[in-house]
């Protein structure tokens, strides 16, 4: 609880991951209904957009998820470099 409070560690990536899961129901009820939709209506333009559409918008929650996490990662990669790197002494002058 202390790494939350004092920002010890990331929450974003937790919660990165349970939107991805709310996003992508969410994408696949929406296209569901539309491909149903579609169905009901006859059309068959309609169904393949609704179909296009419902596999375009999972693959792209995907992508925009992992884009974050990548982002995140790169954050703890610069953490660690800069907890490996020597600090330099900035009394002395430089030459």
């Amino acid at each position: 609880m202390r790494d939350i409070f004092f920002f010890d560690s990331m929450l974003t990536p937790k919660i990165i991951t349970v939107v991805y899961w709310i996003m992508l129901a969410a994408t696949a009820l929406f296209g569901l209904v539309g491909i149903v939709g579609a169905l009901f209506s006859g059309q068959l333009a309609a169904f393949f957009i609704a179909l296009f559409g419902t596999a375009a918008g999972l693959v792209f929650t995907r992508m925009w998820c992992e884009l974050l996490i990548v982002l995140f990662k790169i954050n703890g990669n610069l953490q660690k470099m800069a907890d490996n790197t020597p600090t330099t002494n900035t009394d002395s002058p430089v030459l």
